[in-house]
């Protein structure tokens, strides 16, 4: 299992959220670019970033501080945040990050997505935010209809092959993530599953690899000191072990 340490992005700064609430943020006072070289130097093979203003405003993307981001370090950079136009997505994929993560486009113009996915095969993440199993939009701000595993099974059939599951509820609260909803997601799909939101522990990922998921994001447990990226890669490499 991939190991993704997150940077959220407001303000060119690293922050993070709970639940997904833009008032319920806390900053932490260091340079995204520095963050991003110390994941690289304690072992991060992956890198995920999110543009928070762009999730709420397109025209207040931080690409500046992304390719400072990029510049810094030479692991692949997945990044999420606004990306609703072919636009956008190029001008990222243009300054060399890896993949695109698409969020409220997947749900509100398919038809984006699928172009989008053509253009760029392999190169495109679909992020699957839900409450209640159901998929949340604009920034978790908007809750849909639809079902998160009916979008997943859409998904599928385009050719999309990786998303990330967010489990808003989870998200921020250090309380353990969705481990049902990962359980299902695995047993009905045959998608690459990124699991984020809700890991405190390292016990949490080991749970997590355990039920055979490609990835996780881990965030606001680094950031808060619950566990450091280096005993938490040491611990998937011990579970290997036991396999």
């Amino acid at each position: 299992m991939i190991l993704f340490p997150a940077i959220d992005l407001k303000n060119n700064k690293c922050v993070r959220l709970i639940q997904g609430d833009f008032n319920q943020q806390k900053v932490y006072d260091i340079k995204p670019s520095e963050v991003a070289k110390r994941f690289e130097t304690d072992g991060a093979a992956y890198l995920h970033v999110v543009d928070l203003d762009a999730t709420q405003d397109i025209n207040k993307n931080q690409l500046d501080t992304i390719k400072t981001i990029r510049s810094s370090i030479n692991i692949p950079i997945q990044v999420g945040g606004g990306v609703r136009t072919l636009e956008r997505a190029k001008s990222l994929l243009d300054i060399g990050i890896n993949r695109v993560i698409i969020g409220t486009s997947a749900i509100e113009n398919f038809d984006f997505l699928t172009e989008l996915s053509r253009f760029y095969p392999n190169q495109v993440i679909v992020s699957i935010d839900a409450k209640n199993g159901l998929v949340a939009t604009k920034g978790w701000t908007e809750v849909t209809q639809v079902k998160a595993i009916d979008l997943c099974k859409k998904l599928e059939l385009i050719g999309i092959k990786t998303i990330v599951y967010t489990d808003i509820a989870k998200d921020g609260m250090l309380m353990g993530p969705n481990f049902n909803d990962y359980e299902m997601l695995k047993k009905n799909t045959s998608l690459d599953i990124i699991a984020s939101g809700g890991i405190a522990s390292l016990s949490d990922l080991e749970r997590l690899n355990r039920i055979g998921l490609y990835g996780a994001i881990i965030g606001k447990a680094i950031y808060e000191n619950k566990f450091t990226l280096k005993e938490a890669l040491a611990c998937l490499q011990n579970a290997s072990f036991h396999v």
